[in-house]
């Protein structure tokens, strides 16, 4: 015969699986919620894909083809050769150039080959046939070579014995700044959107951690309660729905997920694991977010709702979502801002995991997302254990 305790334990598990299947049943059955946490990130990101898709091909820059007259003059002009070789070099060179003659440079330019080349005399000269943004650029660049050059020269015609060292110093750089080690995932403009777009997703799961509370609130709908008066715990029946509810929220972000990377094509980098991780803590901290607003907003399910929408859009702004620009403007003028805001923390997560082989940052994102998620947890939990009803 068993225990009336064992008895007992069954019993609230059954109660707990009871509540967790016929809650799931009910979301399922939503069809609001599941428009705004599936349809609605999925539509949005196909018109971020149709808008967007050129966006990266458009910013890449494709160094300007050139020529320089190879004569006399050219090959004694050590500082011009320089000059040319280290812009014409790196992982973004500002232009090609080949060593030709006079006339093999005409002939190329009026083919269409080369923007214009260079005739080295003092001054340098430029021949161009048509203007164009590569000419300017190629103007600009010219100017630039032109007053260092004559600075040099003034120079050692007044001193010549400090030629050298000036030269030295005109060629060392200063650098002030330190590049974290970075990934070999190449840049992109676009993805800050999309990364966005999921942190947005998951925090609209304060809709089910909204109507989590609805449904257990006996002075908000008679569900709550017919449930009030049922043989079981509050607090056990919120964690049995709040279960149903982060299930379903999971399925959602991660067909989400599924779509933006293998119908969009959008790049999360190799770190699955952590990209998951991700998606279940933004989704938790949506689901507590909802049940903490509702349980602090006393007013009815509008009032709620446009107070979850309000923060959650207003977040994905400060995010980037609608302007990529501002999420750089918050860092650098209201950096609190940034990590109080949960849309922001999970963006700057899936940032991290694209672009930095340290894990410092996504890792400080996280714990940030997790401390969120127990401020309102407890919150909502301090909230609903007071409340007592006279009457139902």
């Amino acid at each position: 015969m068993k225990s009336p305790e064992k008895n007992s334990g069954i019993e609230v598990m059954e109660m707990f699986m009871h509540i967790y299947k016929y809650r799931l049943k009910k979301l399922l059955r939503t069809k609001e919620m599941i428009f705004w946490t599936l349809a609605f990130p999925i539509l949005l990101s196909v018109f971020f894909h149709l808008a967007f898709q050129n966006l990266d091909r458009a910013e890449a820059f494709d160094p300007i083809a050139t020529a320089v007259v190879a004569d006399a003059a050219y090959q004694e002009n050590s500082f011009f050769q320089e000059v040319l070789k280290d812009v014409s070099s790196g992982e973004e060179p500002l232009l090609t150039y080949s060593e030709v003659s006079l006339k093999e440079a005409e002939t190329l330019l009026e083919n269409g080959d080369i923007y214009g080349y260079f005739l080295v005399g003092n001054p340098i000269a430029m021949t161009v046939k048509t203007s164009g943004l590569s000419q300017n650029i190629l103007r600009l660049f010219l100017d630039q070579v032109n007053q260092r050059f004559s600075m040099i020269t003034s120079i050692s015609m007044v001193n010549p014995e400090s030629m050298e060292s000036f030269v030295k110093a005109l060629g060392e750089s200063v650098t002030y700044t330190i590049e974290k080690e970075k990934s070999t995932a190449p840049p992109s403009q676009i993805l800050n959107y999309f990364y966005s777009l999921i942190a947005m997703a998951c925090m609209y799961g304060a809709f089910f951690g909204s109507d989590e509370i609805t449904d257990i609130e006996a002075n908000i709908s008679m569900r709550a309660a017919r449930i009030q008066v049922a043989p079981v715990h509050k607090l056990k029946a919120f964690a049995a729905s709040s279960l149903a509810s982060y299930t379903v929220l999971l399925v959602n972000t991660s067909i989400l997920l599924l779509f933006l990377a293998y119908v969009l094509g959008i790049d999360f980098g190799e770190r699955a694991f952590y990209i998951v991780l991700t998606a279940f803590a933004g989704t938790l901290t949506g689901i507590t977010f909802g049940s903490f607003i509702s349980s602090l907003v006393k007013k009815n399910e509008n009032m709620k709702s446009a107070v979850i929408v309000a923060v959650t859009m207003g977040g994905s702004f400060l995010a980037g979502m609608m302007y990529a620009q501002m999420k750089y403007i918050v860092y650098d003028k209201a950096p609190v801002l940034a990590y109080l805001n949960p849309v922001n923390l999970i963006t700057d997560s899936f940032y991290s995991l694209y672009y930095f082989t340290d894990m410092g940052r996504y890792f400080q994102n996280l714990a940030l997302l997790l401390v969120m998620t127990i401020v309102f947890g407890l919150g909502t939990y301090l909230s609903l254990r007071r409340r007592r009803y006279a009457s139902i």
